[in-house]
């Protein structure tokens, strides 16, 4: 996982400045009304199929317009959209919704729109808000193309620096055989939320969050769980952004800056740029980093192939017993030959880092929200996964071919010319201030709107009240990640940890949940028995309770039993890679590492 490609999805949508609901600060009614009525738990999960159906029938038509204005697209328009601002897009967005299909007489019948076009049919749903506000502003923002998807999906996702240190764990053979099957299970679960999404979001009750489909299929205590790890993990993510940080700022020094200082440097940076609360002008940063990220690597491999590993950095880190010639290994290296510790605890601890190198799922329900026409999202996770899969192996194969049990993570700082070292981990610090702070952004705000406010009833954060209480939140949100870093400066086996206690969950385990629960709501409603109604908001049941569910369990049992066992399978991976993470840390404790809880030495 590397940069916070969702930096474009913070603080409303750039390409739509002037939009009146996009510029109403969260003051505008109709804004108010759609996020009361995302969690009304009154609505039920046939409804919001009803409406998708609607919506995905809309969009089609409205996709078919988009394409015929805009003509066949070519490299040089691609990357012209690429870096442009998007108001050209957006309008012609709008232009295509202009004639809506919510205009042929069967679709206005299906949503209830007979008579008044004004009026508002369920007003229990749209309070004082018109069918045509309410739609407008639903389709504010979905503007961007599956081309962009990919671009998002990459930008989060691709980050090898961790991928050599992985193979140096596991060998040739089960370093491939592991990125491959997660990289296809990644894949799987991608396809999954893609699913959930085109039968559950519509323009009257979109999706905006990973926790939202948990809602529509499990219920409100279920998205408060998805909120807490949500929250978990992007705490423990600014923590390791921190700690790899401050381990380049002590490389830079040669050492001579005590390292809790240099924790404290990048946490102080932290502060002052986590007071952005609105990151909508900066979507430039995410194309900046990916490049710098992408330089690294270019340099990483041809400084590898003509110098030997930073053996320092190795034993300060795992311990002196890193000693003799480079040796790679074609199966699992035997014991001691990787981190000192078991082959078995070793292969785990790098597929922890296997894991957290796929995660991103987290923000797909995110990028969906987004897309003109999400029925293309197949092609950009199709395409992303691929290319993701293909730089991880060959990077990864080429670091460890040179640099064997000595491969460090992250990658950079197992250089041994201190220029080409330095060179490095200046760049690792802007891409990494930049992610912090954006990773940052999004958990205070996550903590702030779907706890804080939605729990504790806070004031929103564009009030006074609220901004004052964000200018506190920053420092103590950075403090708490600076206390976690300082207190466990093992950047591998906190990353390792991240992956197997959160990410894990949003990649693997928690779609497979997903996908288990939808499948057995979608098939127990029976075509032409039961129907919904638009005009009463209410379902015409056959039956409830578990007699339902047995029986839209049995409709696709196999695919059901598929995906509980890949449910259980991801809990299983989790309990090994929690496991192992702690050995490693028990390891590093035990004295193989200089580095010690809030001490002077670096790990690096």
């Amino acid at each position: 996982m590397a940069t916070p490609a969702g930096l474009a999805l913070e603080g409303g949508d750039p390409r739509n400045a002037g939009h009146p609901v996009a510029n109403a600060h969260g003051h505008d009614p109709v804004e108010l009304n759609i996020a009361r009525v995302v969690h009304d738990p009154s609505i039920t999960f046939e409804e919001y199929m009803h409406y998708a159906t609607i919506t995905r029938a809309e969009e089609k038509q409205a996709d078919e317009r988009y394409r015929a204005a805009v003509g066949p697209k070519t490299v040089k328009s691609v990357l012209a959209n690429r870096f442009s601002t998007g108001k050209k897009e957006a309008a012609l967005g709008q232009l295509a919704d202009a004639d809506s299909p919510t205009d042929s007489p069967s679709l206005r019948e299906k949503n209830g729109l007979d008579g008044d076009e004004n009026r508002a049919v369920v007003p229990r749903n749209l309070g004082s808000v018109t069918e045509a506000e309410w739609k407008n502003a639903s389709r504010a923002i979905r503007t961007a193309g599956w081309t962009s998807a990919f671009y998002l999906i990459t930008t989060d996702i691709l980050g090898p620096f961790s991928v050599p240190w992985a193979f140096a764990q596991m060998g040739y053979g089960p370093g491939i055989a592991l990125y491959t099957v997660f990289g296809a299970f990644a894949m799987y679960s991608g396809m999954q939320l893609w699913k959930i999404f085109l039968y559950l979001d519509s323009d009257k009750y979109p999706m905006k969050s990973y926790a939202d489909p948990f809602f529509r299929i499990y219920g409100r205590f279920a998205r408060h769980i998805v909120n807490v790890f949500q929250s978990v993990q992007l705490i423990l993510t600014v923590s390791a952004l921190i700690l790899s940080n401050g381990q380049s700022i002590s490389q830079i020094s040669k050492g001579s800056i005590c390292f809790i200082a240099c924790l404290v440097i990048f946490m102080a940076a932290g502060f002052v740029l986590g007071q952005i609360r609105t990151l909508q002008r900066f979507s430039w940063l995410a194309n900046f980093a990916i490049w710098l990220n992408l330089l690294i690597l270019f340099i990483c491999m041809g400084v590898a192939t003509h110098s030997e590993p930073n053996y320092s950095a190795v034993q300060a880190s795992y311990g002196e017993q890193f000693t003799g010639p480079v040796k790679t290994y074609a199966g699992t290296p035997p014991n001691g030959a990787a981190t000192g510790g078991e082959g078995f605890v070793a292969s785990l601890n790098g597929l922890n880092q296997a894991v957290y190198s796929y995660g991103g799922a987290m923000l797909f329900v995110s990028f969906l929200s987004e897309m003109r026409h999400p029925l293309d999202f197949w092609k950009a996770v199709l395409i992303a996964d691929t290319f993701i899969y293909c730089v991880y192996l060959f990077f990864g194969v080429f670091m460890y071919s040179f640099q064997g049990q000595y491969a460090f993570n992250p990658v950079m700082q197992g250089l041994s010319p201190y220029n080409w070292q330095t060179a490095t981990n200046i760049m690792n610090i802007i891409t990494g201030l930049i992610a912090a702070a954006l990773y940052g952004n999004i958990g205070i705000k996550v903590m702030y709107v779907e706890l804080l406010q939605d729990l504790f009833h806070a004031p929103p954060l564009t009030s006074k009240m609220g901004k004052l209480i964000w200018v506190a939140l920053v420092p103590a949100y950075w403090t708490v990640a600076w206390v976690i870093c300082a207190a466990i400066p093992q950047f591998s086996y906190i990353t390792g940890l991240i992956g197997a206690v959160c990410i894990l969950q949003f990649t693997y385990t928690f779609p497979a949940l997903l996908a288990f629960g939808f499948q057995i709501r979608k098939d127990a409603m029976i075509p032409g028995t039961e129907s919904f109604d638009p005009a009463t908001g209410t379902y015409s049941f056959v039956d409830t309770g578990m007699t339902r569910l047995v029986r839209g369990f049995k409709v696709k049992w196999h695919l059901n039993i598929l995906n509980l066992i890949y449910f259980l399978g991801a809990l299983t991976t989790a309990a090994l890679g929690i496991y192992s993470s702690a050995i490693g840390l028990k390891t590093a404790f035990g004295g193989a590492s200089v580095a010690t809880s809030f001490g002077c030495e670096s790990p690096a």
